[in-house]
């Protein structure tokens, strides 16, 4: 064999030498019961097509406000799948899961693409994943302070007794089945799930949406 050909069958063999693994992914399931009530407060098809109308009509005469229905807007702050059960937005467990990572710190930017949720369904209006509730929900009513300071009231839908089967797809190169487990774990006592749970956007909470496995 020439000097050349020996360069050429080297670099040959170099480019066939895999560096990059294929995906690692395994699948686990979880059960959780609740161990604080589950608040959800869906943003309406009706309170949508109410700004859609507003913004529509801008500038014409002011319309006068019809009175509020609290039995339609607690069944609108629930999300129901297409065969009719109710659920939770899977992205709920997935955001919090990478919320609980700074909890052990983990890199929450690694973990958006190591872990996910997988659906039992889809919203019948949004499309969103859905995680199917076990459990009755009841209507609550709570006073609320607006962006603007003017206080509120909102209806929403609590499930005091609560649980729901949890199946997560997690890239088995960054995490094993037990540190799932102790993330969700985490998740159900110290992020939350939902309206009022610890880790809120805009404050500490009530500390609803808590969880433990069972």
């Amino acid at each position: 064999m020439s000097k050349k050909e020996k360069v050429l069958t080297e670099q040959k063999n170099a480019e066939n030498v895999v560096v990059i693994s294929a995906p690692n992914f395994k699948t686990a399931e979880f059960n959780i019961v609740g161990s604080a009530p589950y608040v959800q407060l869906k943003f309406s098809e009706k309170t949508k097509n109410q700004l859609l109308e507003k913004m529509a009509t801008e500038g014409a005469k002011k319309k006068t406000k019809n009175a509020r229905d609290y039995d339609d807007e607690f069944i609108q702050a629930m999300y129901e799948s297409e065969k009719g059960w109710r659920g939770i937005p899977a992205s709920a467990f997935r955001n919090a899961i990478i919320s609980a990572c700074r909890t052990v710190g983990f890199k929450m930017t690694l973990a958006k693409l190591s872990v996910f949720i997988e659906a039992d369904g889809f919203d019948k209006n949004d499309g969103t994943p859905l995680i199917k509730i076990e459990g009755k929900p009841e209507k609550v009513q709570h006073a609320v302070r607006n962006a603007t300071g003017v206080v509120d009231f909102r209806t929403r839908a609590m499930w005091k007794t609560w649980s729901a089967k949890i199946r997560v797809r997690y890239d088995a190169d960054q995490f094993n089945q037990n540190d799932i487990a102790n993330l969700l774990m985490r998740v159900g006592m110290q992020v939350g799930i939902g309206e009022g749970r610890p880790d809120g956007r805009m404050s500490a909470g009530m500390g609803w949406g808590l969880f433990d496995l069972q």
